[in-house]
């Protein structure tokens, strides 16, 4: 049997199979790397690739020796300084040479580490391993109706090309048979009459005669039945059936007062570009809502979202209500998957933290599939984290809070967050 292997894809002196195996080996180590990235890369940078280094103890690869044969007896001299269970001690300077830090020698040997480049396909395909918006259910569909081909079963008409030669010579051959079972019946009676007449004492030779005819006669006749006809083709039946997409809108809510300092607004806006690097690598069809608020909220584009300077006092709820004016507008419950993600410090005006867990648990979670709320900070948690701990109490099914310390924080948080659960059905794929 030859097997065809198509390299066309592949670059030059590339091996796009061996690399996989290779990607896929080293997945553990290229993870952790990959983590470690996200948390020290700057916002622009975050989505490139990324240089892999593996220790070399992990690159030994296992290797079959011959051993000694036969059966062989050794006596080994015992030794005047230990005893069973004693310790070593350790030998005085060290017991490396020649590698790691420390001052030159001129003898020693060892090897690298292997340092591998990944392109920033691969590391965002190892950034979102597993990953998926929670509660992800089929809705509505809209716009350009997708289908896909699926077997139904055979038909008698069809293209050449689609012919089922199995099913078509089954076809014919129960065709053959209908055809031509009385005929060869009749056949074999007249042959086992005809050498009975041969084996008689007395032959007839006039009986011989009319029975070696009309053996003759139905032998042409079965000989005129087609081996296959027209009608005996059979084809592979394929039909079109719609494709269901998911239509989701993501809400992301960002606080830009004055008690965000620049750091605080730089993990935030980390963290948003990794959940819209995550919506727009997974899911085809995902609307991305911007909201920035202060002391009044603001839909704005994706440029104004990451790089505007406006700041002022600090009104969460205002960002709430701009939400759940949009969704009464834009975005039917009934035919939208609708999730939301809010970053602050968890600063806010006097008495507003109650009005947000209001708007939340009375305007927004019954129309939601997920909400997360991240509060950046390192100090004593405010109002707004205690109040939202209530909805989480009542709500935990769409409702989820984390709190992010540093940078080194984002990653870990954001799969937290949106780490595939076991047992939803209808999610995961792209939509």
């Amino acid at each position: 049997m030859n097997y065809v292997i198509d390299r066309r894809l592949n670059g030059k002196q590339k091996s796009l199979v061996n690399r996989q195996r290779f990607l896929e080996r080293y997945r553990k180590q290229i993870k952790q790397s990959v983590e470690k990235a996200v948390g020290e890369r700057s916002i622009t940078d975050i989505n490139k690739g990324e240089r892999i280094s593996i220790p070399r103890k992990d690159t030994d690869e296992p290797v079959f020796r011959h051993g000694k044969g036969g059966y062989q007896e050794q006596v080994l001299p015992g030794n005047k300084e230990f005893i069973s269970g004693d310790r070593f001690k350790r030998p005085q300077g060290g017991g490396g040479q020649g590698s790691g830090p420390g001052q030159a020698s001129d003898s020693g040997e060892g090897m690298d580490d292997f340092v591998f480049e990944i392109s920033q396909s691969e590391f965002l395909d190892f950034m979102f391993e597993d990953l998926e918006l929670p509660n992800l259910v089929k809705r509505h569909l809209m716009g350009d109706v997708e289908y896909k081909t699926h077997r139904a079963g055979f038909a008698d008409v069809g293209n050449p090309g689609q012919v089922n030669i199995v099913r078509s010579m089954r076809s014919a051959s129960a065709r053959r048979m209908a055809l031509g079972g009385k005929d060869r019946r009749k056949l074999r009676a007249l042959e086992a009459e005809l050498e009975a007449l041969k084996l008689a004492p007395v032959p007839d030779h006039d009986q011989q005669q009319k029975l070696e005819d009309e053996i003759h006669r139905l032998k042409s006749r079965l000989k005129r039945i087609p081996w296959l006809d027209d009608f005996d083709l059979k084809y592979n039946l394929h039909v079109k059936q719609p494709v269901p997409r998911s239509q989701a809108v993501m809400f992301c809510l960002m606080d830009v007062s004055g008690s965000m300092t620049q750091g605080i607004k730089d993990i935030a806006k980390r963290f948003f570009i990794l959940l819209y690097l995550f919506l727009q690598r997974n899911y085809e069809h995902t609307d991305v809502v911007f909201i920035r608020h202060h002391t009044s909220a603001k839909e704005v584009d994706e440029q104004e979202f990451f790089y505007s300077r406006e700041t002022g006092g600090t009104i969460v709820s205002s960002a709430l209500k701009l939400m759940q004016e949009i969704v009464d507008k834009r975005y039917p419950p009934a035919q939208w998957n609708i999730y939301g993600a809010q970053a602050s410090d968890g600063d806010n005006w006097n008495d507003d933290s109650s009005n947000c867990s209001r708007i939340l648990a009375n305007d927004l979670l019954d129309k939601v599939q997920h909400f997360s709320y991240i509060e950046i900070t390192e100090q004593d948690h405010q109002s707004l984290w205690h109040e939202y701990q209530q909805i989480q109490d009542h709500f935990s099914d769409v409702f989820a809070m984390q709190n992010i310390r540093t940078a080194a924080d984002i990653y870990p948080v954001f799969r937290e967050l949106f780490q595939r659960k076991l047992g939803q059905d209808g999610v995961g794929a792209a939509v």
